[in-house]
């Protein structure tokens, strides 16, 4: 095992700075979740970190030593992609023991460590099947058992999980979660599934537009978003947003309701953010935040969201899974104060 920290780290591609100065450190043993959307620079931080990719500046140092300019063979890392990339002529032994191929080691101990691997993964009964006799969750499984014969100081996963079906996809994130409290080698994993980082990650790094936006727990970048963009794309249903000003009396809303909230701010316009699961009905007789008719009902089992017009802004409310309000019925709703969030509208930066 060992820690990896990522120095001032910058990439271009001709003239464009696609990563401006990374700065990250992965204590070892951790599990940290690179998350964000297409083309925000979360793959290419990985490709540079496994030796894919060049450095245009900075240092990528895993452990105690520079890796800059080693060869991927030489930095001891393991890479799981979203492609199996497994041999189709070559049986779950073969494949798993691929990366065994050039280690200076007994054959007998090659052959240990393939059946300790396999039943850390639970296919030791799969070992001389082919691939063409497994189903899409165990050929990933082979993938990663690959990987981890070589027990490299850090694993890498890029994007894993995205070519499974959703059942597949929430079994492998248990079995990867497993893995990692078993054998408790660094990982960094990327995706753009944020459920997938909330699950996964002890610490999740959500980047936008080759800038990390915020570093921290799942219910550190939950509760406490650092800005409007990672409020909005940390949990699903998304964050509700509402623009107002500020005034005198509080937060004066677009959408026609007053906030009685004064966050400090030198600018007169706030945003405020409440998550769908924190807005609900009002109880008869209880003061209302706000309220507004019933566009659109979605129920979901133990719950159900309502898109509720306030003025021209559609928000996303939630009631029990039982209580299905009819389309055009008026619903009057409150969110505790402590989950009502504030943000510099012209920043989007977080305000207290």
């Amino acid at each position: 095992m060992a820690t990896v920290a990522l120095k001032d780290l910058v990439k271009t591609f001709d003239k464009t700075e696609v990563l401006h100065g990374i700065n990250l450190e992965v204590e070892d043993g951790e599990f940290v979740v690179f998350v964000g959307p297409s083309g925000c620079g979360k793959s290419t931080t990985l490709r540079m970190l496994a030796g894919l990719e060049e450095v245009t500046s900075g240092e990528i140092h895993i452990g105690d030593m520079m890796v800059n300019h080693l060869e991927p063979k030489e930095r001891n890392i393991a890479m799981v992609f979203q492609n199996y990339a497994i041999y189709p002529h070559m049986s779950v032994r073969k494949n798993i023991g691929f990366g065994l191929r050039t280690a200076k080691m007994p054959k007998a101990d090659k052959e240990k460590r393939i059946d300790e691997v396999a039943a850390i993964l639970s296919m030791s009964e799969l070992l001389d099947r082919r691939p063409s006799q497994l189903s899409g969750g165990q050929r990933q499984r082979v993938a990663i058992g690959r990987a981890m014969v070589r027990d490299p100081q850090v694993f890498l996963f890029d994007e894993p999980l995205s070519n499974l079906d959703a059942q597949l996809r929430t079994q492998m994130r248990l079995e990867i979660k497993k893995l990692h409290q078993r054998v408790g080698t660094t990982i960094i994993f990327v995706t753009h599934d944020q459920v997938e980082a909330m699950t996964l990650a002890d610490r999740i790094v959500i980047m936008k537009d080759g800038y990390i936006q915020q570093v921290g727990t799942p219910t550190d970048v939950y509760q406490t978003p650092a800005n409007l963009f990672v409020a909005q794309f940390i949990g699903a249903p998304s964050m509700n947003m509402l623009e107002g000003k500020l005034t005198d009396r509080g937060i004066a809303l677009d959408a026609g309701f007053t906030i009685p909230a004064k966050p400090k701010n030198t600018s007169q316009d706030i945003t405020i953010g409440i998550r769908p699961s924190e807005l609900t009905p009002a109880k008869e007789g209880e003061p209302a935040l706000m309220e507004g008719s019933v566009s659109v009902v979605e129920p979901l089992g133990s719950e159900t969201l309502i898109y509720v017009d306030i003025g021209a802004t559609e928000i996303v409310a939630t009631v029990p899974g039982r209580i299905l309000p009819e389309l055009g019925a008026k619903v009057r709703l409150i969110a505790p104060e402590e989950e009502i969030h504030f943000f510099d509208t012209k920043t989007g930066d977080a305000l207290k």
